[in-house]
């Protein structure tokens, strides 16, 4: 898929949602957690333009980097296939992003993903080969594997979806050290319809080496130009 093709792509999705665009994302995707009030909070949609890669932070990497590097996180959840996922070992030795959102997300989400695939049509195949995308649903009612699946292929059909039970998520969210996902029934959903309901979780995508271990947390205003700059660092890191 081409790179304007998977910004249409994004583009369409949102236009399902409810989300617009506007520049810079908002304070909860800075601070590495999306509340989604009613009425959505629109993350920033992916362009079609590939800008240069602008500031960067710690030690040259273009999100936010732990002092210490952090071991892969282990957790089992079950992906689209209804297949066992063992994480820390079917990602072992890949550089890998992990994402914790949701398909009804009217804003991050898919903008988030859209970035992902356009990074990857975009750094080229040597090097998109060896990353492994991983979206991790905190919406288990509603994300079946099916319903993950046909939502994941909108972006690429190499991202590696995954669910489980409540208690299952949960234990993988706290593996990963992110905020634990809440689900706001009485808030609305700015798409309405019976049983819509808005879930508050993690707006961050870790970036784990083939080192295994956990080297930057990128955020809700991280361009499509800086995880390009960041992707072929990744893969090297051994």
């Amino acid at each position: 898929m081409a790179v304007a093709a998977v910004c249409a792509t994004a583009t369409a999705v949102l236009a399902g949602c409810g989300g617009g665009g506007s520049a810079g994302g908002s304070a909860a995707g800075a601070s590495g957690t999306e509340g989604h009030p009613a009425g959505g909070t629109p993350a920033r949609t992916a362009a079609v333009g590939v800008p240069t890669a602008h500031a960067t932070w710690v030690g040259g990497w273009h999100g936010s980097v732990a002092p210490t590097a952090v071991p892969r996180p282990s957790f089992v959840l079950t992906d689209t296939g209804g297949r066992p996922y063992d994480f820390a070992r079917a990602t072992a030795g890949r550089a890998t992003l992990l994402f914790f959102g949701y398909t009804h997300c009217p804003d991050v989400c898919p903008t988030t993903m859209a970035d992902l695939a356009a990074a990857r049509q975009v750094v080229g195949t040597q090097v998109a080969r060896k990353v492994t995308v991983v979206f991790v649903t905190t919406d288990p009612d509603r994300d079946t594997p099916a319903v993950l699946r046909r939502w994941l292929d909108q972006f690429d059909p190499a991202f590696v979806g995954l669910t489980g039970t409540p208690t299952q998520l949960a234990a993988a969210q706290r593996a990963v050290g992110v905020p634990l996902a809440t689900v706001d029934r009485d808030g609305g959903d700015p798409r309405g319809g019976q049983g819509a309901y808005l879930v508050s979780h993690a707006a961050q995508v870790l970036g784990i080496g083939p080192d295994n271990h956990v080297r930057v947390r990128y955020f809700a205003a991280t361009t499509v130009a800086e995880y390009v700059a960041d992707l072929p660092r990744l893969v090297a890191l051994l």
